[in-house]
């Protein structure tokens, strides 16, 4: 069966490298054009076997069990895994955009923890392509030979991911820059992906039909493209630069527009760490705490008040770049990937907050209607504060033992049709918001912040975002009525949130008291013990 439904997908794919190899121009780009089809038809086979092999471990190995029981569970967590497993082997073994996909789903906070534990370890590195094929493609942007560019051009890249890599250089008037070079032939290898794995989710949609992958891949095909147009990437950069002029700590690279076409950026070159190399920071009495604060307060103004959110943050897109004394600022790198908000979307997502902060029950269902997920909007506060929609703690307090029982009860009678509905229903800004959220919390889950930092940080940056309405054409007398309200309505979640701050630091400081305690404990403890 596997057999029959392999043969259709490689032919098409072979028709699809064929109709590119006869579209291109003979030479350079044509061999470009033959490799990218040899590699594949090579990498869809795979993907095939793979994809086959999941389907049917899902189909075989929870047959005849009884959806809601314990049983059924424990088996699907172990399918769960087994597929994580073989996924996961798969975009190592493929590169490239396969290893882009598989860290697009494993920072969906929506799939099976399975998924998401598994596929995180993949690292965006690639072998780098050799430096005559990096010249070539610089010198055919350019029209110029390597040299009359730069003054100095490192043949060896300082980083290399799925889709380009980045050379040290210096230009002529001795001004160090970093340039990212396409690898050759991407575009083409990309519509050979892509088709592939269109073809594959259909088929899995056509035998499990409650799992519907195809906006999922839409966003993933809709972001890449937009990471291979290295001009666009360019421009988000300056925009992003723009938004945070009169922010002293973040730092975006000024871009050189005369040598950056759609496979060459040119940058300045900024010196800095990956932002979770906790050695790099001790080293540099940097406090890992304010680190933390700074970055999640970078990316909660883009949310919540620019509405402009860079959609790949992990740790080698962040850099940490000492000022001394303690001092730093975070070098803000790869701008391929951004969402432009929908502004209802982003002040209504203000507004979530907002209710989430005040526990307004009825507030979260009525935004979820708007949102489109209906009864699933109950599952806001636990998606985003760690609370279930019945709680009565304070924000960045942990759930009680009761509540954590009734969500456990809940959770236990959802099925992937419900996940699969849940995420079908979000609106596509969403996406964006779940993954960059997804990847911030595992940064400062490394950072070892508090998570209070995160939830007040977001609380505060909402209650701006809101103040950024646009102004209501009215009389004078209502807008000074509306602007009194709004400030009265400030006040009052601003007073809420520095509460629910210092009842974090008091919880925190508590911890703290109780583990000292008990380790004197402990040491007199063993103490005693060595004097009897």
């Amino acid at each position: 069966m596997l057999r029959r439904r392999r043969a259709p997908l490689l032919l098409a794919a072979a028709a699809a490298g064929v109709a590119l190899a006869a579209s291109s121009p003979t030479g350079e780009n044509a061999r470009s054009v033959a490799s990218a089809l040899q590699h594949g038809v090579a990498r869809s086979s795979r993907a095939v076997y793979t994809i086959g092999f999941v389907v049917a471990d899902y189909k075989y190995s929870l047959r005849g069990l009884d959806s809601g029981s314990a049983d059924y569970r424990a088996k699907l967590s172990d399918v769960h895994l087994r597929s994580a497993k073989k996924l996961l082997k798969l975009c190592e073994m493929n590169g490239g955009f396969y290893v882009k996909a598989g860290q697009y789903v494993s920072s969906l906070r929506q799939v099976p923890k399975e998924y998401s534990s598994t596929l995180s370890s993949l690292q965006d590195q690639a072998t780098p392509s050799k430096f005559q094929d990096i010249k070539i493609v610089i010198e055919q942007n350019f029209g110029k030979k390597l040299h009359e560019i730069f003054l100095e051009f490192d043949e060896h890249p300082i980083a290399a991911a799925s889709i380009a890599q980045v050379h040290r250089g210096r230009l002529h008037d001795n001004q160090d820059v970093a340039i990212k070079v396409q690898y050759p032939g991407l575009e083409q290898r990309m519509k050979i992906d892509i088709m592939t794995m269109s073809f594959l989710s259909k088929s899995v949609s056509w035998i499990f039909p409650d799992y519907k992958f195809d906006r999922m891949l839409v966003e993933f095909e809709k972001s890449m493209s937009m990471e291979l147009d290295f001009t666009l990437e360019a421009k988000n950069s300056e925009r992003t630069a723009n938004c945070f002029r009169k922010n002293g700590v973040v730092k975006v690279p000024y871009v050189f527009w005369q040598l950056t076409t759609r496979e060459v950026l040119t940058m300045e070159f900024c010196y800095g760490h990956k932002v979770n190399d906790l050695d790099f920071l001790r080293r540099e009495k940097i406090s890992p705490t304010k680190v933390a604060k700074a970055l999640i307060e970078l990316f909660g103004e883009m949310v919540f008040v620019h509405g402009f959110v860079h959609g790949d943050p992990h740790p080698g897109n962040i850099l940490v770049s000492p000022q001394g004394n303690g001092k730093f600022s975070l070098v803000l790198l790869d701008h391929g990937i951004y969402r432009e908000l929908d502004q209802k979307f982003r002040l209504d997502y203000c507004q979530l907050w907002k209710a989430l902060i005040l526990l307004d029950t009825k507030k979260i269902l009525e935004l979820g209607e708007q949102f489109g997920v209906g009864k699933y909007a109950k599952y806001f506060p636990v998606i985003f504060t760690g609370r279930t929609i019945e709680s009565k703690s304070a924000i960045g307090t942990q759930m009680s033992s009761e509540e954590q029982r009734r969500l456990k009860e809940d959770l236990s009678s959802l099925g992937m049709d419900d996940i699969s509905s849940f995420m079908e229903a979000l609106p596509r800004d969403f996406y964006v918001i779940l993954r960059t959220d997804g990847l911030l919390r595992s940064i400062l889950g490394n950072l070892g912040a508090p998570r209070h930092v995160r939830l007040l940080t977001y609380a505060k940056c909402a209650v701006h975002g809101l103040e950024k309405q646009p102004k209501l054409e009215s009389g004078a007398i209502n807008r000074m009525f509306l602007q009194v309200k709004t400030n009265i309505s400030y006040l009052h979640l601003r007073v809420l949130i520095e509460i629910a701050g210092l009842l974090a630091k008091v919880n925190d400081v508590k911890h703290k008291a109780v583990d000292k305690l008990r380790r004197m404990f402990q040491e007199i403890s063993q103490g005693l013990h060595l004097l009897m």
